[in-house]
């Protein structure tokens, strides 16, 4: 399967074809230098008359702004390119062209399947309490105000290569992915999933960069306005095209200009590197902050690719985070296609440092692959039931041991829907900093691990600050107190709020073309009200039977909840079931 990716510019038209299975390239240019009107018609002409010799599959677009609208790469249609146009006012340089691409290729190629994949899909699930602002809430729903974040594919892949590099699961793995070009943007990925970013509603917040100011206090912007000759458009050119590295040393945006100026005495020079410095450095600490710690930090992008003298000044002194530069591996260190992964930590290091080269188009081109398969996947009407989980625990035999007494065994109290697993009469009261809840149900048999699963509600009740985590992952979970009858444990760790999740027997998951860890949206149908979930988890086994699991929130904000509360655990829903759309993506 052959995937023609297009990046289509104001200027130019950046191209590539692409096996993405193979990751082979078998032609790549630019058409620059556009005519006016007709400029992305002709150009695209000429690519195409360029791959003649080749089948193409479908054709991957990049687009820059897709703001809340889109998670994932999406097929295009009419509905996609109306809501592309939507967001032409937050991406005015680049969904207009984007669009103009697109078009020009439904003219040439009518019959082959064309795939949007947002710079902001990645981020777009980001937790609300990263991507809002601190401003009235009415006046940020009416501008749609809120963080979006961009280079999301970029991270996206090298996070994903860092994984395949570290041979872990990426969904165990907590990162900092930093790009850094001309453009520049951090990013804490925790367990497979943007949790936050530093480019926000535009891509002028956060990083120092080329030419933009990254972030300002908004009381300058207000200030100069105040000041003769400054209006919105003269603004823009500042913080757009002559802040950043530019604006700061007065040379230029190239880096490499930069350097050389400093070394030989430039005192703007020394200054603008320091600064640029020093806020990559401000976003590492607080990302680690903000998962509760760190295990890779990955550096990208033409800088981060290319000079080891900025990734040395960047990476010094994070010791404290258990980050251990390796000054030789850094210094030997040169990317390339064979040798696109390369180790910078030392040895003793416990946070792993790694210089990837970054490759969107592949990954435009793999995304684009998966949507196109699905186009002729198999369809199947075979619907999904639905259960509310309320809040319960699983024990070990230790804690059990201090809470219900020595010597003392779960007691049955009735089957849960997945064999093997059952209700316990045995119940504990949860005791959080705020408030207590009581007659929280435990669920046998006893395992290797505590897990408390409670809703975003309880959290709140509680006053305890929850991760959402996939069963089993509590490492760096929340701490809550837990009474039994016979003792009071205090967990250091074990509080999440548990992900969606569906099970399935093997069978289940050939009918509907998954695969364990595989990630999924869900409409769900039938019910009072009808709703769409994403970043479902698929987890498969063959003692599991078919079954979605959500909390009590999400059944409440579907009208599945039979008010379950805390003494039922799973409440199997009637009329309203759960069926799998096409988006799926792995999170190995």
């Amino acid at each position: 399967m052959n995937i023609l990716v297009l990046n289509s510019g104001s200027s130019s038209v950046k191209y590539q074809l692409i096996d993405p299975a193979s990751g082979e390239v078998l032609m790549a240019g630019v058409k620059e230098e556009l005519a006016a009107g007709s400029g992305h018609k002709s150009a695209i002409a000429i690519v195409l008359e360029e791959a003649n010799a080749f089948d193409i599959a479908a054709v991957g677009h990049r687009v820059v702004h897709g703001g809340d609208s889109f998670h994932d790469a999406t097929l295009i249609d009419d509905t996609v390119i109306q809501a592309i146009e939507e967001w032409i006012p937050l991406a005015p340089l680049h969904n207009p062209h984007n669009l103009a691409g697109i078009n020009a290729v439904t003219e040439a190629l009518p019959d082959v399947p064309q795939v949007a994949v947002f710079d902001t899909a990645f981020h777009a699930r980001m937790p609300r309490r990263a991507y809002t602002y601190g401003l009235d809430h009415e006046v940020a729903q009416a501008h749609r105000i809120r963080r979006y974040g961009f280079h999301g594919t970029s991270h996206q892949y090298v996070a994903n290569r860092a994984a395949e590099f570290l041979q872990r699961p990426l969904n165990e793995l907590r990162i900092v992915s930093l790009h850094l070009g001309n453009g520049a943007s951090a990013c804490a990925i925790e367990l497979g999933h943007s949790t936050d970013t530093s480019m926000g509603m535009t891509p002028l917040e956060g990083l120092v960069m080329g030419t933009r100011a990254g972030d300002v206090d908004a009381g300058v912007l207000l200030h100069l306005l105040r000041q003769d000759g400054y209006d919105s458009e003269r603004l823009d050119a500042l913080l757009n095209k002559d802040s950043g590295l530019k604006g700061l040393t007065g040379i230029s945006n190239d880096l490499r200009d930069i350097e050389t100026q400093a070394g030989e005495g430039n005192d703007r020079a020394r200054m603008g590197i320091n600064v640029f410095v020093h806020r990559i450095r401000k976003y590492i600490g607080a990302y680690a902050a903000v998962m509760g710690g760190v295990d890779a930090v990955v550096i990208t992008g033409g800088i981060g690719e290319n000079s080891a003298a900025m990734r040395r000044r960047i990476l010094q002194r994070l010791g404290f985070l258990g980050l251990l530069f390796d000054e030789d591996r850094n210094h030997d260190t040169c990317l390339s296609a064979e040798v696109p992964v390369a180790r910078i930590s030392s040895d003793a290091s416990r946070v792993q440092v790694l210089a990837v080269k970054t490759n969107e188009e592949l990954m435009i081109a793999k995304q684009t692959a998966e949507v196109a398969k699905k186009l002729v996947a198999v369809e199947t009407t075979k619907s999904i039931p639905i259960a509310v989980s309320a809040r319960h625990l699983h024990l070990d035999k230790k804690t059990f041991a201090i809470l219900f007494g020595e010597g003392a065994e779960p007691t049955y109290y009735k089957d849960l829907s997945q064999p093997g697993q059952y209700a316990c009469e045995e119940k504990v009261n949860l005791i959080g900093p705020r408030n207590r809840i009581d007659g929280v149900r435990l669920l046998g048999p006893l395992r290797s691990k505590n897990q408390v699963e409670i809703s975003r509600t309880d959290e709140y009740f509680l006053g305890v600050d929850a991760p959402v985590r996939n069963s089993g992952q509590v490492e760096d979970s929340a701490p809550i107190v837990i009474k039994g009858p016979c003792g009071q444990v205090q967990l250091t760790e074990g509080l999440i709020c548990a992900r969606r999740h569906i099970h399935m027997h093997p069978d289940d998951a050939n009918a509907f073309g998954v695969k364990d860890k595989d990630e999924v949206e869900v409409a769900i149908t039938g019910g009072p009200r009808d709703l769409i979930f994403g970043d479902v988890l698929v987890r498969v086994n063959p003692g599991y039977r078919l079954e979605m699991h959500i909390d009590t929130d999400e059944g409440n904000a579907a009208e599945l909840s039979r008010g379950a509360g805390g003494d039922l655990v799973y409440v199997g829903v009637n009329d309203a079931t759960a069926c799998l759309r096409i988006k799926q993506t792995r999170c190995e």
